[in-house]
């Protein structure tokens, strides 16, 4: 009985290895790369399974990788002509493909609410028509909005326009909170809404992963800050946002997570992993590819756009804040998806959309008594594609992956320890700033 146990078991292991049954070969694949993609556990791939099926796993990654070639963003449009050109061998907006010159800087394609008029209108509007101009500014910034439930909530709850449609703040973003009534036309229910500080977070849900996006209006407001111990140790991100008049700050740059007797995942969160950039200030040595890692830089530049490149390239002379990881998941609009980008993990990711607005999105994940292990990144490029990212990239996450939002965390942390209080520190991160007064 025991050697029929002992056989079927043995039977049922090399089938898992070797069969090319679909569904089994997809979890395979799911698999592998969740274990390859960490520090710490690499070894529940490379001690369990044969190293050809795992070196087999890896090769088709890096296949996956190289078939993108040197593919990298080259806006070119002016803001007010955001169609993009017939497609051609390398995806480009620019209307003269031959150039690269950058374009000039621009300001949001949604305007701020503003709600001036010229002194002969305001001799004849009265307090119903001014109201009436906000609001139609305030629809035209929000433009992801669903109307109804927007008007609905406002219905039940008058006091949010106690100082006008410009200065609307509703905020149920909290872990606490269960957030609000209203919906984007996407189908999202809304957490947040700041019209002053032109940002608004929306719940993203679906097989496995629950997370929040946060669509920041002003692209010149995000920056990549440092830690203030940037070198030797780091800091959680609500602290750096802090430190920095942020309202707004997800995680950004990897880091050297080893401590001083070797062992790794107990690093302090101070060395930055690859290369960064913030302010105009380098810091840190540029990633090299390796087992089916090809890395990418993520930069804004001075026009506050969005440009992805691979890390061999030298960094350009106007960017201003960097930072490197992989894949790159959507390049001037267009979605990069591959059967070998496959793992799930918490994520962090970071786009920019047709309007120019800067796309934040962080996923939990590897919580997996509540179902939650996380997703990969072809669902992260499509959830940014129904905001109209143009640019889009996935950077560190994992453990680290997390969001603040004026003065608290909305993401839970997948280290059960700080789940609820922002997790590991971290070098630097994404953050954008609140109006200057």
């Amino acid at each position: 009985i025991w050697l029929t146990v002992i056989l079927c078991l043995e039977g049922l292991y090399f089938f898992c290895c070797y069969t090319n049954n679909a569904f089994v070969a997809k979890w395979r694949t799911i698999y592998i790369q969740t274990a390859m993609s960490t520090m710490r556990h690499q070894w529940l791939a490379t001690y369990l399974l044969p190293e050809s099926v795992v070196d087999d796993v890896m090769r088709k990654r890096t296949e996956s990788m190289e078939a993108l070639g040197d593919k990298e963003s080259s806006w070119g449009a002016k803001p007010e002509d955001t169609t993009p050109t017939a497609p051609e061998e390398e995806s480009s907006w620019s209307k003269e493909p031959e150039t690269t010159t950058p374009a000039e800087p621009v300001e949001p394609a949604i305007k701020p609410i503003d709600t001036t008029v010229t002194e002969m209108e305001t001799e004849t509007m009265t307090p119903e028509d001014e109201q009436a101009l906000a609001k139609e500014a305030f629809y035209e910034l929000f433009w992801e909005l669903d109307q109804p439930t927007m008007e609905a909530y406002v219905e039940e709850n008058p006091s949010v326009l106690d100082n006008g449609w410009e200065n609307i703040n509703i905020n149920e973003a909290g872990l606490d909170d269960n957030g609000t009534s209203i919906q984007t036309t996407m189908g999202e229910q809304v957490l947040a809404i700041n019209a002053k500080e032109q940002i608004m977070l929306v719940r993203v849900t679906g097989s496995g992963y629950r997370g929040v996006l946060a669509i920041a209006k002003d692209p010149s407001r995000l920056n990549v800050e440092n830690s203030a111990g940037v070198g030797t140790y780091g800091q959680l991100t609500g602290d750096i946002a802090s430190a920095h008049n942020g309202i707004l700050a997800t995680t950004c740059s990897g880091f050297i997570d080893i401590d001083a007797q070797g062992n790794w995942g107990n690093g302090n969160g101070g060395l930055i992993a690859g290369y960064a950039m913030s302010n105009g200030h380098g810091y840190g040595t540029h990633y090299n590819s390796y087992a089916g890692f090809q890395y990418y830089r993520l930069e804004i530049h001075e026009d506050n756009l969005i440009y992805i490149k691979k890390v061999d390239k030298e960094v350009s002379e106007d960017c201003r804040d960097a930072t490197e990881f992989q894949p790159p998941i959507i390049i001037d609009g267009e979605l990069l998806v591959s059967d070998y980008w496959v793992e799930t993990n918490p994520r962090v990711c970071i786009g920019q959309s047709d309007k120019y607005e800067m796309l934040l999105l962080v996923v939990e994940g590897r919580i997996y008594t509540e179902g939650i292990p996380g997703t990969d990144v072809n669902e992260c490029a499509r959830i940014l594609q129904k905001h109209n990212a143009q640019q889009a990239m996935n950077v560190d996450g994992g453990t680290s992956a997390m969001m603040w939002y004026d003065g608290e965390y909305v993401i839970r942390g997948s280290n059960p320890n700080t789940r609820y209080t922002g997790s590991r520190p971290v070098p630097n991160a994404f953050v954008y700033h609140r109006v200057e007064e």
